[in-house]
């Protein structure tokens, strides 16, 4: 196959699949019931344009058959009148008309067969027509149907093409959400660790340092302060350590009776749950 027979081959099944994407069954059924009746009116039209050609035939016909009349009443009169001559020039007219409604009448006859077939033409083509327009109407029923089945099926399953521009609608949404959702807890991440500086201080990060240092040092100058005027000093370290051990002590003993108090209230709670079961 050349180039040329493939393209046009190519060409022409791209055309057919496009077609028959587009053709709808029902209005295909229409048109066709539409030329069917056009073929009948038609049909209707040439037996009317029939019937008046053998209509002029036959008044044709009666015009010479009325002159055939008169020509033998002209010859009977001819030969009362001894005028031979003319009684046989009437009867030959005569003949000459008769010969004529004969030809017509040969006509006529050839015009009524004519004229007979198309009618019964005409009955058939009709009565098709009928069964087609009870077809035609059931079957664009059944596709009517079918279509609205294929639809709700389609709707359901997620099949159809609307119902994929969605599905894909949705997964882009999702995709983007997500997206969003990553960065904004990368900007979150970022802020925390001092990545991004605030676009509303007009501090540095070694300023921000500078500034953690110095509010270290005013809070240990603070606690020193608050040691010495305690007379918690460096050289009373031995007493401080002893008073932290029995404050240790005292801490454990409290801590000891809350978790007795917790088991005493807890047997309580057991024997009252018990007695109201009972």
């Amino acid at each position: 196959m050349g180039v040329l027979s493939r393209l046009s081959y190519v060409v022409r099944s791209k055309i057919n699949a496009a077609l028959n994407r587009a053709e709808d069954p029902s209005e295909t059924l229409d048109y066709s019931y539409e030329q069917m009746r056009d073929e009948l009116q038609e049909v209707k039209q040439g037996i009317a344009d029939l019937t008046t050609q053998k209509k002029r035939l036959e008044m044709q016909k009666r015009r010479l058959e009325e002159n055939v009349e008169k020509h033998n009443e002209q010859a009977r009169e001819a030969v009362n009148q001894d005028r031979e001559d003319l009684a046989r020039r009437a009867l030959e007219k005569k003949k000459q008309k008769m010969n004529q409604i004969e030809d017509l009448e040969g006509q006529i006859a050839s015009l009524q067969d004519t004229q007979d077939n198309l009618v019964e033409k005409k009955d058939q083509l009709q009565n098709r027509i009928e069964e087609f327009r009870t077809k035609k109407e059931s079957m664009k029923a059944r596709y009517e149907a079918a279509e609205a089945q294929t639809r709700v099926s389609e709707a359901m399953t997620g099949a159809g093409d609307e119902m994929e521009d969605v599905g894909r609608a949705i997964e882009r949404a999702e995709e983007r959400t997500e997206d969003m959702e990553a960065r904004s807890e990368a900007m979150d991440e970022l802020q925390d660790s001092g990545v991004f500086e605030d676009a509303l201080s007009d501090k540095d990060s070694l300023d921000r340092e500078l500034e953690e240092v110095r509010t270290s040092g005013e809070v240990d100058a603070e606690l020193e302060t608050l040691k010495t005027e305690m007379g918690k000093g460096s050289s009373d370290s031995g007493e401080s350590e002893a008073d932290s051990a029995e404050l240790d002590a005292e801490l454990e003993t409290e801590v000891e009776s809350e978790s007795a108090d917790e088991d005493i209230e807890a047997e309580l709670e057991e024997l009252k749950d018990d007695d109201e079961s009972s």
